[in-house]
């Protein structure tokens, strides 16, 4: 019978952990170069353009980011932890650290928070904003999209809410899925037109108008008489 201990564990290669950074850090300073590149030169900058607001060449941002496909997952990425994290501040600012909207409360603080914390970025990054909503033809699953995907993450931090707000109010939980992706949908095609309308309305105006549609059109079926209707 052999005695001997475990064998010992290989020490971690220093070399590797520290490209394996460099290369995290390269990547986050060639994302950051191209969102500059976009705002200085448009939704439809060339590759040439952001290799030279970089400061390096197109085959460096190749070798980190990978093609125009890897440049604009790493764009979208980055904008949506962006939108994630004002939406996490809006909804904490209104609903508090729960998140939780207790029964008989109105909506319209926090849906008029999450929407104007969306025509925020819209207003202050609207060329960003057209790089990311305009996918370049790509051949990828929908479950690979880095637009539906961003959709995708706006609507679970939404329907997390909408749950414990239906929960509170004794409704099926089970709708929060659809009216967060309904609502997405709702703010996205609504953010866009604003965007191309050339005379458009000031922010606060337009934000305030779709608050008083999204939150009473819910407040209203919160506050229905619970019933079992029959369909026909």
């Amino acid at each position: 019978m052999n005695s001997a201990g475990p064998a010992p564990q290989a020490r971690p290669d220093g070399r590797t952990s520290r490209w394996t950074e460099h290369r995290i850090e390269r990547r986050r300073e060639l994302t950051d170069a191209a969102l500059r590149a976009i705002r200085e030169h448009g939704a439809a900058v060339g590759m040439d353009e952001i290799s030279a607001v970089a400061g390096t060449s197109k085959t460096v941002i190749y070798r980190h980011l990978g093609d125009r496909l890897g440049l604009f997952q790493a764009v979208c990425e980055t904008v949506d932890a962006r939108i994630l994290k004002d939406f996490d501040r809006a909804l904490t600012s209104e609903a508090g650290p729960g998140q939780q909207v207790p029964q008989g409360s109105d909506l319209r603080p926090i849906v008029l928070a999450v929407l104007d914390s969306y025509f925020s970025l819209v207003e202050k990054d609207p060329e960003v904003y057209r790089f990311v909503t305009r996918r370049p033809l790509i051949d990828v699953p929908v479950d690979e999209d880095p637009v539906a995907g961003m959709s995708n993450t706006i609507a679970d931090a939404l329907a997390e809410l909408l749950r414990t707000t239906l929960i509170a109010h004794g409704r099926d939980p089970g709708a929060a899925t659809p009216w967060a992706h309904g609502l997405v949908g709702f703010v996205r095609e609504s953010a866009d037109r604003w965007l191309a309308t050339p005379d458009r309305a000031p922010r606060s105006t337009v934000v305030d108008q779709l608050a008083d549609l999204a939150a009473y059109g819910l407040t209203g079926i919160l506050n229905r008489p619970s019933d079992n209707r029959e369909r026909a």
